[in-house]
């Protein structure tokens, strides 16, 4: 999955999370994108299951979906907590390092960081 998509499923969760529901409208606003940038990419994302309409259009996560989103959130909160440890830098800055950072990074290399979490 590319990098965009990966924030859109991020960006579902947490407004879902929010608000309790999602429309297009809020993601937009959320990624400061185009709503045709958040139409065309929801299509991809229904397309390859990761999303659903509801009634009145709602976004909802599948479970493939809530899986994937679940995962790079985890990743985006252990890499900024991660960087503001190490790097003493504000939580904003290591916000959005991490959220460069958690496309690209390694799975062994995330496990390993967040087992130096666990004991420092």
């Amino acid at each position: 999955m590319y990098e965009s998509g990966e924030d859109y499923l991020e960006a579902i969760l947490i407004l879902q999370q929010e608000h309790g529901f999602v429309r297009s409208v809020d993601v937009a606003n959320r990624l400061h994108v185009s709503k045709p940038s958040v139409s065309r990419a929801m299509s991809i994302l229904k397309d390859n299951g990761y999303i659903i309409f509801d009634l009145g259009n709602m976004i909802k996560l599948t479970e493939k979906g809530q899986n994937k989103a679940t995962d790079v959130y985890s990743r985006h909160q252990l890499l900024t907590k991660f960087l503001t440890k190490i790097t003493g830098v504000p939580a904003d800055q290591a916000e959005e390092n991490a959220c460069r950072v958690e496309h690209d990074i390694d799975a062994d290399v995330v496990a390993g960081i967040r087992k130096w979490m666990e004991t420092n």
